[in-house]
């Protein structure tokens, strides 16, 4: 029963530390939603050679003229590109096509103003989150290293899996409340921000996979916390009616005892009266009243 319950608790206590570093790394990564932005080609220049406007006639002229007249055979699709972002719960990354390396700008400002509220809840809800996978991780780590006897451990199980289910459903809502304010702000966020395409990221994963690995810890810890219940009630039934059966022997071998006590001394006092009677005077009158 012991090591049972000791496998059970080092199980529960592993899903709720992937838990805990899954929801983490979501959390401080950008890569939630991720996809690409059509966006004008900038124009072709000393630094810029390819996926640019190349305009007919002197560079170096219309740079320093801005009243010369550019032409450009590219239409349509042609005088756009794809450029790749991803986006978190704090900032959206996008990839520069002026130069090297990436350029990001806080989330928060680019959701809609009637969705910030909603996206505030969701940071607020994944703090919690986590605060409250930390507590349960500690309560399992107690229980499992540190608990003293059944009875503490049990208890410590019990506040584990309480903790453990309110931070996945935290999770749960605060995951749903983040694609509720992407998905807004792709159809009313800025124009030169929002996506020609886009998909969920491996952070976006990462998040459900913390939520599983959570109620997957809770269920073991209240599967442990139940079976231990059920083990030390079953075990209490045995030995209330061992002790039953036990008493019930106990009283019959004494009113077995008392029964023969009470024939013995049935006889021996018919014994006596039968030496009395024998051993009287001839007034048996007398005799019989003297021995009863």
């Amino acid at each position: 029963m012991k090591t049972n319950r000791r496998c059970r608790a080092l199980l529960a206590v592993s899903l709720n530390l992937m838990a805990l570093l899954f929801s983490t790394t979501a959390f401080i990564t950008t890569h939630w939603c991720e996809g690409t932005q059509r966006v004008p080609k900038p124009s072709c220049g000393k630094e810029k050679k390819t996926n640019c406007l190349n305009y007919s006639g002197n560079e170096t002229a219309n740079e320093t003229n801005q009243n010369v007249v550019h032409y450009s055979w590219e239409t349509g699709d042609d005088r756009f590109l794809f450029r790749y972002f991803h986006t978190g719960i704090w900032y959206s990354c996008e990839e520069n096509i002026n130069a090297a390396g990436e350029k990001c700008r806080s989330f928060i400002d680019l959701a809609p103003a009637s969705e910030k509220g909603v996206l505030w809840l969701s940071v607020v809800s994944e703090v919690l989150y986590i605060m409250l996978l930390v507590v349960g991780f500690s309560l399992m780590c107690l229980e499992l290293f540190h608990s003293s006897s059944v009875i503490d451990g049990l208890k410590l199980n019990a506040f584990a899996a309480v903790f453990t289910v309110l931070s996945g459903l935290l999770g749960m809502v605060a995951h749903m409340m983040y694609t509720q304010v992407f998905q807004v702000t792709v159809s009313l966020g800025p124009e030169d921000w929002r996506p020609h395409s886009w998909d969920y990221g491996w952070s976006f994963c990462l998040a459900w996979g913390s939520f599983t690995c959570c109620m997957a810890a809770s269920v073991t810890t209240l599967n442990s916390y139940t079976k231990t219940v059920i083990e030390f009630r079953h075990k209490r039934k045995i030995f209330e009616q061992g002790f039953r059966e036990e008493q019930n022997f106990l009283d019959q071998e004494a009113i077995k005892y008392f029964r023969e006590r009470t024939e013995e001394e049935r006889a021996e006092a018919g014994d006596l009266r039968l030496q009395c009677l024998h051993s009287c005077s001839p007034n048996r009158k007398m005799c019989a009243v003297s021995c009863i």
